[in-house]
Protein backbone atom coordinates (compact mmCIF):
# COMPACT_ATOMS: atom_id res chain seq x y z
CA UNK A 1 0.00 0.00 0.00
CA UNK A 2 1.21 3.53 -0.70
CA UNK A 3 2.50 5.82 1.95
CA UNK A 4 -0.05 7.98 1.07
CA UNK A 5 -3.16 5.80 1.88
CA UNK A 6 -5.45 6.15 4.29
CA UNK A 7 -5.51 3.31 7.06
CA UNK A 8 -9.38 3.25 7.38
CA UNK A 9 -9.92 3.22 3.89
CA UNK A 10 -10.93 -0.01 1.78
CA UNK A 11 -12.10 -1.67 -1.11
CA UNK A 12 -13.47 -4.85 -1.66
CA UNK A 13 -15.17 -7.19 -3.88
CA UNK A 14 -17.30 -9.30 -3.73
CA UNK A 15 -18.30 -12.12 -6.36
CA UNK A 16 -21.68 -13.53 -5.74
CA UNK A 17 -23.07 -16.64 -6.11
CA UNK A 18 -24.12 -16.27 -9.92
CA UNK A 19 -24.11 -19.63 -11.47
CA UNK A 20 -22.23 -19.23 -14.88
CA UNK A 21 -22.38 -15.77 -15.07
CA UNK A 22 -21.78 -12.08 -13.26
CA UNK A 23 -22.90 -10.28 -10.74
CA UNK A 24 -20.15 -8.40 -8.48
CA UNK A 25 -20.44 -6.51 -5.88
CA UNK A 26 -18.13 -3.91 -4.82
CA UNK A 27 -17.77 -1.75 -1.47
CA UNK A 28 -15.19 0.78 -1.03
CA UNK A 29 -15.09 3.83 1.87
CA UNK A 30 -12.89 6.24 3.88
CA UNK A 31 -13.82 4.78 6.74
CA UNK A 32 -16.97 7.32 7.77
CA UNK A 33 -18.92 5.43 5.45
CA UNK A 34 -19.46 2.82 3.08
CA UNK A 35 -20.69 3.55 -0.83
CA UNK A 36 -21.53 0.58 -3.17
CA UNK A 37 -21.02 -0.44 -6.68
CA UNK A 38 -22.73 -3.54 -8.40
CA UNK A 39 -22.07 -4.34 -11.38
CA UNK A 40 -24.29 -7.05 -13.66
CA UNK A 41 -27.25 -8.77 -11.91
CA UNK A 42 -26.12 -13.15 -13.22
CA UNK A 43 -28.74 -15.36 -14.43
CA UNK A 44 -32.10 -15.39 -13.30
CA UNK A 45 -31.62 -18.74 -11.51
CA UNK A 46 -29.36 -16.21 -9.25
CA UNK A 47 -31.93 -14.02 -8.62
CA UNK A 48 -31.87 -15.10 -4.88
CA UNK A 49 -28.24 -14.22 -3.56
CA UNK A 50 -28.76 -10.63 -5.61
CA UNK A 51 -32.34 -9.93 -3.58
CA UNK A 52 -30.22 -11.42 -0.31
CA UNK A 53 -27.74 -8.74 -0.79
CA UNK A 54 -29.72 -5.96 -1.42
CA UNK A 55 -32.27 -6.06 1.24
CA UNK A 56 -28.79 -6.67 3.64
CA UNK A 57 -28.50 -3.06 3.46
CA UNK A 58 -28.44 -1.37 6.56
CA UNK A 59 -31.45 0.71 7.50
CA UNK A 60 -30.90 4.75 6.38
CA UNK A 61 -27.43 3.67 4.57
CA UNK A 62 -29.14 1.80 1.51
CA UNK A 63 -27.36 4.26 -1.40
CA UNK A 64 -25.44 2.41 -4.39
CA UNK A 65 -23.24 4.69 -5.92
CA UNK A 66 -23.53 2.83 -9.20
CA UNK A 67 -25.44 0.33 -11.40
CA UNK A 68 -23.91 -1.05 -14.29
CA UNK A 69 -24.89 -3.46 -16.98
CA UNK A 70 -22.30 -4.30 -18.79
CA UNK A 71 -23.54 -6.17 -21.66
CA UNK A 72 -27.09 -7.90 -22.19
CA UNK A 73 -26.07 -11.63 -22.59
CA UNK A 74 -28.45 -13.12 -19.86
CA UNK A 75 -26.43 -14.50 -17.55
CA UNK A 76 -25.40 -10.64 -16.75
CA UNK A 77 -28.67 -9.02 -17.22
CA UNK A 78 -31.86 -11.18 -15.83
CA UNK A 79 -30.91 -10.30 -12.58
CA UNK A 80 -30.69 -6.50 -12.91
CA UNK A 81 -33.98 -6.67 -14.86
CA UNK A 82 -35.76 -8.79 -12.32
CA UNK A 83 -34.23 -6.18 -9.64
CA UNK A 84 -35.77 -3.26 -11.44
CA UNK A 85 -39.00 -5.29 -12.34
CA UNK A 86 -40.12 -5.16 -8.52
CA UNK A 87 -41.91 -2.04 -7.80
CA UNK A 88 -40.96 0.69 -5.83
CA UNK A 89 -40.02 1.27 -3.13
CA UNK A 90 -37.05 -0.69 -3.24
CA UNK A 91 -34.62 -1.73 -0.52
CA UNK A 92 -32.01 0.48 -2.30
CA UNK A 93 -31.52 4.01 -3.67
CA UNK A 94 -29.61 4.24 -6.66
CA UNK A 95 -27.24 7.61 -8.11
CA UNK A 96 -26.80 6.28 -11.58
CA UNK A 97 -27.29 3.20 -13.71
CA UNK A 98 -24.63 2.93 -16.73
CA UNK A 99 -26.15 0.87 -19.62
CA UNK A 100 -25.85 1.17 -23.25
CA UNK A 101 -29.32 1.13 -24.68
CA UNK A 102 -31.04 2.11 -28.10
CA UNK A 103 -30.80 5.71 -27.65
CA UNK A 104 -27.53 5.73 -26.26
CA UNK A 105 -26.32 3.42 -29.61
CA UNK A 106 -28.26 5.25 -32.20
CA UNK A 107 -26.50 8.45 -30.77
CA UNK A 108 -23.03 6.64 -30.74
CA UNK A 109 -23.32 4.94 -34.03
CA UNK A 110 -26.61 4.45 -35.27
CA UNK A 111 -26.49 1.26 -33.75
CA UNK A 112 -29.60 -1.28 -32.40
CA UNK A 113 -29.86 -3.11 -29.36
CA UNK A 114 -31.15 -6.83 -27.77
CA UNK A 115 -34.30 -8.63 -26.64
CA UNK A 116 -33.31 -8.26 -22.62
CA UNK A 117 -31.90 -5.10 -23.47
CA UNK A 118 -35.14 -3.32 -24.80
CA UNK A 119 -36.67 -4.48 -21.37
CA UNK A 120 -33.98 -3.12 -19.10
CA UNK A 121 -34.30 0.22 -21.60
CA UNK A 122 -37.89 0.05 -20.43
CA UNK A 123 -37.51 -0.39 -16.71
CA UNK A 124 -35.08 2.44 -16.28
CA UNK A 125 -36.95 4.59 -18.47
CA UNK A 126 -40.28 3.70 -16.19
CA UNK A 127 -38.38 3.47 -12.94
CA UNK A 128 -35.71 6.08 -13.15
CA UNK A 129 -35.53 10.10 -13.44
CA UNK A 130 -33.76 10.53 -16.50
CA UNK A 131 -30.50 11.98 -14.85
CA UNK A 132 -30.01 8.42 -13.46
CA UNK A 133 -29.11 6.91 -16.55
CA UNK A 134 -25.69 6.94 -17.58
CA UNK A 135 -25.93 10.23 -15.88
CA UNK A 136 -22.03 10.42 -15.72
CA UNK A 137 -22.18 10.73 -19.61
CA UNK A 138 -25.03 13.66 -19.35
CA UNK A 139 -27.11 10.96 -20.59
CA UNK A 140 -25.18 10.13 -23.84
CA UNK A 141 -23.27 6.71 -24.87
CA UNK A 142 -20.84 4.91 -23.10
CA UNK A 143 -17.90 4.65 -25.20
CA UNK A 144 -13.97 5.03 -25.55
CA UNK A 145 -13.54 7.11 -28.70
CA UNK A 146 -10.14 7.41 -30.84
CA UNK A 147 -10.03 10.73 -31.05
CA UNK A 148 -10.62 11.83 -27.66
CA UNK A 149 -9.34 10.91 -23.94
CA UNK A 150 -10.29 7.83 -22.12
CA UNK A 151 -13.41 8.96 -20.14
CA UNK A 152 -12.76 8.90 -16.47
CA UNK A 153 -15.47 9.31 -14.22
CA UNK A 154 -14.69 9.55 -10.44
CA UNK A 155 -17.68 8.29 -7.71
CA UNK A 156 -17.74 10.12 -4.33
CA UNK A 157 -15.21 9.41 -2.11
CA UNK A 158 -12.69 9.25 -4.69
CA UNK A 159 -13.17 5.66 -6.90
CA UNK A 160 -12.34 6.77 -10.14
CA UNK A 161 -13.32 4.92 -12.96
CA UNK A 162 -11.79 4.75 -16.52
CA UNK A 163 -13.48 3.25 -19.29
CA UNK A 164 -11.68 0.60 -21.74
CA UNK A 165 -14.18 -1.06 -23.36
CA UNK A 166 -16.77 -0.99 -25.62
CA UNK A 167 -15.44 1.16 -28.57
CA UNK A 168 -17.50 2.53 -31.75
CA UNK A 169 -15.70 -0.49 -33.44
CA UNK A 170 -17.53 -2.95 -31.33
CA UNK A 171 -20.57 -1.47 -30.56
CA UNK A 172 -21.37 -1.39 -34.52
CA UNK A 173 -20.91 -5.14 -34.58
CA UNK A 174 -23.90 -5.36 -32.38
CA UNK A 175 -26.83 -4.34 -34.97
CA UNK A 176 -27.45 -7.64 -36.56
CA UNK A 177 -27.21 -9.66 -33.17
CA UNK A 178 -29.65 -6.68 -31.92
CA UNK A 179 -32.11 -6.62 -34.46
CA UNK A 180 -32.44 -10.78 -35.03
CA UNK A 181 -33.20 -11.15 -31.10
CA UNK A 182 -35.42 -8.41 -30.84
CA UNK A 183 -37.85 -9.83 -33.67
CA UNK A 184 -41.23 -8.65 -32.42
CA UNK A 185 -39.85 -5.38 -30.63
CA UNK A 186 -39.30 -2.27 -32.40
CA UNK A 187 -35.66 -1.01 -31.06
CA UNK A 188 -36.41 2.31 -28.89
CA UNK A 189 -39.95 1.42 -28.65
CA UNK A 190 -40.29 1.72 -24.56
CA UNK A 191 -44.32 1.36 -24.40
CA UNK A 192 -44.17 -2.49 -26.37
CA UNK A 193 -41.16 -3.54 -24.24
CA UNK A 194 -43.02 -2.71 -21.26
CA UNK A 195 -46.27 -4.50 -22.66
CA UNK A 196 -43.70 -7.17 -23.21
CA UNK A 197 -42.21 -7.56 -20.10
CA UNK A 198 -45.27 -8.03 -18.04
CA UNK A 199 -45.79 -11.22 -19.54
CA UNK A 200 -42.34 -12.74 -18.48
CA UNK A 201 -42.87 -15.16 -15.63
CA UNK A 202 -39.39 -15.14 -15.01
CA UNK A 203 -38.98 -11.75 -14.11
CA UNK A 204 -41.81 -11.42 -11.94
CA UNK A 205 -41.90 -10.72 -8.28
CA UNK A 206 -7.52 -32.44 -15.13
CA UNK A 207 -3.99 -32.18 -15.09
CA UNK A 208 -2.41 -30.05 -17.67
CA UNK A 209 0.99 -28.72 -19.11
CA UNK A 210 1.71 -25.43 -17.47
CA UNK A 211 4.90 -23.69 -16.55
CA UNK A 212 6.98 -21.63 -19.24
CA UNK A 213 8.04 -23.85 -21.99
CA UNK A 214 8.27 -23.92 -25.86
CA UNK A 215 6.17 -26.67 -25.62
CA UNK A 216 3.12 -24.78 -23.29
CA UNK A 217 3.81 -21.65 -25.72
CA UNK A 218 2.86 -23.59 -28.99
CA UNK A 219 0.06 -25.06 -26.96
CA UNK A 220 -1.18 -21.87 -25.70
CA UNK A 221 -0.98 -20.27 -28.97
CA UNK A 222 -2.81 -22.71 -30.34
CA UNK A 223 -5.79 -22.75 -28.14
CA UNK A 224 -6.31 -19.04 -27.92
CA UNK A 225 -9.00 -17.82 -30.50
CA UNK A 226 -10.50 -14.82 -30.40
CA UNK A 227 -13.71 -13.97 -29.04
CA UNK A 228 -16.00 -13.05 -31.78
CA UNK A 229 -19.84 -12.21 -29.97
CA UNK A 230 -21.21 -9.05 -30.83
CA UNK A 231 -22.34 -8.91 -27.45
CA UNK A 232 -19.18 -9.42 -25.54
CA UNK A 233 -17.51 -6.81 -27.19
CA UNK A 234 -19.96 -4.13 -26.35
CA UNK A 235 -19.27 -4.87 -22.90
CA UNK A 236 -17.86 -2.13 -20.55
CA UNK A 237 -14.78 -2.82 -19.08
CA UNK A 238 -13.36 -0.22 -16.65
CA UNK A 239 -10.09 0.16 -14.50
CA UNK A 240 -11.20 1.08 -10.69
CA UNK A 241 -8.77 3.25 -8.85
CA UNK A 242 -9.43 3.95 -5.20
CA UNK A 243 -6.70 6.04 -4.22
CA UNK A 244 -7.24 6.57 -0.37
CA UNK A 245 -6.97 3.47 0.28
CA UNK A 246 -4.21 3.37 -2.58
CA UNK A 247 -6.13 -0.06 -4.39
CA UNK A 248 -7.20 -0.72 -8.14
CA UNK A 249 -8.79 -3.32 -9.90
CA UNK A 250 -10.05 -4.32 -13.55
CA UNK A 251 -13.46 -4.85 -14.89
CA UNK A 252 -13.43 -7.00 -17.85
CA UNK A 253 -16.56 -8.35 -18.40
CA UNK A 254 -17.20 -10.48 -21.36
CA UNK A 255 -14.84 -7.72 -23.24
CA UNK A 256 -12.93 -8.47 -26.04
CA UNK A 257 -8.68 -8.62 -25.36
CA UNK A 258 -7.71 -6.80 -28.46
CA UNK A 259 -10.02 -3.99 -27.43
CA UNK A 260 -9.10 -4.12 -23.66
CA UNK A 261 -5.63 -3.71 -24.63
CA UNK A 262 -5.56 -1.14 -27.41
CA UNK A 263 -6.87 0.81 -24.10
CA UNK A 264 -4.57 -0.09 -21.76
CA UNK A 265 -1.82 0.82 -23.96
CA UNK A 266 -3.23 4.07 -24.46
CA UNK A 267 -3.39 4.31 -20.20
CA UNK A 268 -0.03 3.15 -20.36
CA UNK A 269 1.78 5.55 -22.80
CA UNK A 270 -0.25 8.47 -21.13
CA UNK A 271 0.85 7.62 -17.86
CA UNK A 272 4.54 6.72 -18.60
CA UNK A 273 4.39 3.34 -17.97
CA UNK A 274 5.07 -0.61 -19.24
CA UNK A 275 2.77 -2.32 -17.29
CA UNK A 276 0.09 -1.66 -15.17
CA UNK A 277 -0.50 -2.74 -11.45
CA UNK A 278 -3.32 -3.47 -9.69
CA UNK A 279 -4.48 -5.60 -7.43
CA UNK A 280 -6.63 -7.76 -8.82
CA UNK A 281 -8.49 -8.29 -12.14
CA UNK A 282 -11.95 -9.97 -12.52
CA UNK A 283 -11.03 -12.36 -15.18
CA UNK A 284 -13.04 -11.73 -18.75
CA UNK A 285 -15.69 -14.08 -19.57
CA UNK A 286 -15.76 -16.12 -16.75
CA UNK A 287 -12.08 -17.49 -17.72
CA UNK A 288 -12.52 -18.14 -21.08
CA UNK A 289 -9.56 -19.03 -23.22
CA UNK A 290 -10.29 -16.85 -26.28
CA UNK A 291 -10.52 -13.36 -23.35
CA UNK A 292 -7.21 -14.28 -21.40
CA UNK A 293 -4.33 -13.67 -24.03
CA UNK A 294 -0.72 -12.91 -23.86
CA UNK A 295 -0.58 -9.58 -24.68
CA UNK A 296 -2.89 -9.20 -21.62
CA UNK A 297 -0.86 -10.51 -19.23
CA UNK A 298 1.81 -8.86 -20.45
CA UNK A 299 0.34 -5.21 -19.94
CA UNK A 300 -0.76 -6.41 -16.36
CA UNK A 301 0.95 -6.86 -12.73
CA UNK A 302 -1.69 -8.13 -10.63
CA UNK A 303 -0.92 -10.84 -7.39
CA UNK A 304 -4.09 -11.69 -7.73
CA UNK A 305 -7.20 -13.19 -10.33
CA UNK A 306 -11.09 -13.51 -10.12
CA UNK A 307 -13.30 -15.70 -11.78
CA UNK A 308 -16.94 -16.04 -11.81
CA UNK A 309 -18.44 -19.22 -12.46
CA UNK A 310 -19.75 -22.59 -11.68
CA UNK A 311 -19.00 -24.29 -14.77
CA UNK A 312 -22.46 -24.64 -16.16
CA UNK A 313 -23.56 -24.06 -19.51
CA UNK A 314 -19.96 -23.34 -20.99
CA UNK A 315 -17.67 -25.46 -18.84
CA UNK A 316 -15.98 -22.37 -18.00
CA UNK A 317 -12.73 -21.29 -16.60
CA UNK A 318 -11.35 -23.08 -19.28
CA UNK A 319 -8.28 -25.03 -18.74
CA UNK A 320 -6.12 -22.96 -21.13
CA UNK A 321 -7.27 -19.55 -19.43
CA UNK A 322 -6.23 -20.58 -16.28
CA UNK A 323 -2.96 -21.95 -17.60
CA UNK A 324 -2.09 -19.11 -19.54
CA UNK A 325 -2.72 -17.07 -16.08
CA UNK A 326 -0.64 -19.47 -13.85
CA UNK A 327 2.36 -19.11 -16.88
CA UNK A 328 2.26 -15.47 -17.72
CA UNK A 329 1.56 -13.47 -14.64
CA UNK A 330 3.87 -11.18 -14.09
CA UNK A 331 3.90 -11.58 -10.17
CA UNK A 332 4.44 -15.09 -8.91
CA UNK A 333 2.95 -16.59 -7.01
CA UNK A 334 -0.63 -15.27 -8.57
CA UNK A 335 -3.66 -16.25 -6.39
CA UNK A 336 -6.89 -17.48 -8.32
CA UNK A 337 -10.02 -16.92 -6.77
CA UNK A 338 -12.83 -18.94 -7.42
CA UNK A 339 -16.61 -18.40 -6.27
CA UNK A 340 -17.10 -21.80 -6.79
CA UNK A 341 -15.77 -24.94 -6.29
CA UNK A 342 -16.84 -26.94 -9.21
CA UNK A 343 -15.92 -29.77 -11.88
CA UNK A 344 -14.07 -27.37 -14.07
CA UNK A 345 -11.62 -25.88 -11.77
CA UNK A 346 -11.54 -28.48 -8.65
CA UNK A 347 -8.40 -29.71 -10.01
CA UNK A 348 -6.79 -26.10 -9.23
CA UNK A 349 -7.59 -27.14 -5.53
CA UNK A 350 -4.92 -29.53 -5.39
CA UNK A 351 -2.49 -28.69 -2.35
CA UNK A 352 0.27 -30.44 -4.59
CA UNK A 353 -0.42 -28.85 -7.86
CA UNK A 354 -0.34 -25.51 -6.46
CA UNK A 355 3.09 -26.26 -4.59
CA UNK A 356 4.75 -27.45 -7.74
CA UNK A 357 3.90 -24.35 -10.08
CA UNK A 358 3.75 -22.13 -7.89
CA UNK A 359 0.34 -20.49 -7.63
CA UNK A 360 -2.48 -20.18 -4.90
CA UNK A 361 -6.05 -21.32 -5.66
CA UNK A 362 -8.99 -19.73 -3.11
CA UNK A 363 -12.20 -21.06 -3.10
CA UNK A 364 -15.91 -20.18 -0.86
CA UNK A 365 -16.90 -22.66 1.78
CA UNK A 366 -19.96 -23.43 -0.02
CA UNK A 367 -21.40 -23.05 -3.20
CA UNK A 368 -24.36 -20.51 -2.00
CA UNK A 369 -21.79 -18.25 -0.13
CA UNK A 370 -20.20 -16.14 -3.10
CA UNK A 371 -16.53 -14.97 -2.09
CA UNK A 372 -15.19 -11.38 -1.11
CA UNK A 373 -12.26 -10.63 -1.60
CA UNK A 374 -10.97 -7.36 0.51
CA UNK A 375 -8.29 -5.69 -1.71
Amino acid sequence: MPDAANADSFLRIRMLPALHGDCLWIEYGTGKRTRRVLIDGGPIGAWSALDAQMRSLPRGDTRIELVVLTHVDTDHVDGLVRLFAEPPPWPFVVHDVWFNGWRHLERAHGLLGGRQGEFFSALLAQRLDERQWNGAFDGGPIVVRDDAPLPCVVLPDGLSLTLLSPTLATLDRMRNAWRKDVRDLDPGDFDAAWKLLARQKKYLPAEGLLGSTPELDALLEKQSRPDNAAANGASIAFLAEFEPAGKSALFLADAHPDVVCASLRRLLDERGLQTLEVDAVKVAHHGSKANTTDELMSLLRSPCYLVSTNGAIFGHPDEEAVQRIVARSLVQPPKLVFNYRCATNEAWGKADLQHELGFEAVFPHGDDEGITVPL
